[in-house]
């Protein structure tokens, strides 16, 4: 199935949040788009995208699933029975080797699969996605290149190809601290706003890109991710050395 074609394939978002609705003002232009959320009424239009029911939506040639980790499982077995043959099927998700696992095994074999993790998210996006990143991984079929391609050519963004395992070893720390150090941040709120650094504003800027983030994202990186946990214990160990060496007046 080609991605650049002169009738494009339909696309089919399985979920419409935040995110959700992000890809669709991005995606609109270059494909027929219909999405499913059990929050929304069949028939409506939102962000320009008809809201349809859970079959259509299901069947079309690309379905995205834009579902929390902890819903892919109840999402696939609702949705997978109505996917056509030969579709191809991507999520979205924050972790990638529990959901690769998870598509992998319950999808229909007659589908392929890509894993994606787009590394933004609709604050970070707010001025558009163009030299943003995310990564793809490869997990049934041939369909990755394209999807790549289209990714590149298309929307401007920076591709990463990686293994789902790849991708959660970076991520656990890459996201995993982010959102730690912005939980606690919050959690010392208010915080001073006049007499500030850059250092500390741009700090403050990285907790506001997050600091929305519904509790399903924060749980899915620091839980889902089967590498987090080891950065944690690092950097709470870590912590405690300088907290400790501190107080002993050492550097």
């Amino acid at each position: 199935m080609a991605l650049d074609q002169d009738t494009p394939p339909t696309i089919g978002l399985i979920g419409f949040g935040a995110f959700g609705r992000l890809m669709a003002r991005h995606l609109r232009p270059w494909f027929p788009m219909r999405a499913f959320d059990p929050s929304l009424v069949a028939g409506d239009t939102v962000e320009g995208v008809e809201i349809a029911d859970l079959a259509s939506t299901a069947a079309c040639d690309i379905v995205v699933l834009a579902v929390p980790v902890d819903q892919l499982a109840a999402a696939i077995a609702q949705a997978g029975p109505y996917m056509r043959s030969g579709a191809l099927v991507l999520d979205v998700g924050s972790v990638k080797s529990r959901p690769a696992r998870i598509l992998r095994e319950q999808l229909p074999e007659h589908v392929d699969i890509v894993g994606t993790h787009p590394l933004f998210g609709p604050q970070s996006a707010r001025n558009g996605v163009e030299g943003l990143k995310i990564a793809v991984c490869p997990i049934r079929g041939g369909q990755t290149p394209r999807v790549a391609a289209f990714l590149r050519k298309r929307l401007k963004l920076r591709v990463i190809v990686t293994t789902p395992e790849a991708h959660d070893q970076e991520a656990a720390v890459v996201q995993g601290l982010t959102h730690l150090i912005a939980k606690v941040l919050v959690q010392m709120e208010p915080l001073p706003t006049r007499m500030t650094t850059a250092s500390f504003d741009m700090l403050m800027r990285a907790v506001d890109m997050v600091r929305h983030d519904p509790p399903s994202v924060f749980l899915a990186i620091e839980q889902a991710n089967p590498y987090a946990e080891a950065v944690r214990e690092r950097f709470f160990g870590l912590a405690e050395q300088l907290h400790a060496s501190l107080e002993k007046g050492e550097a």
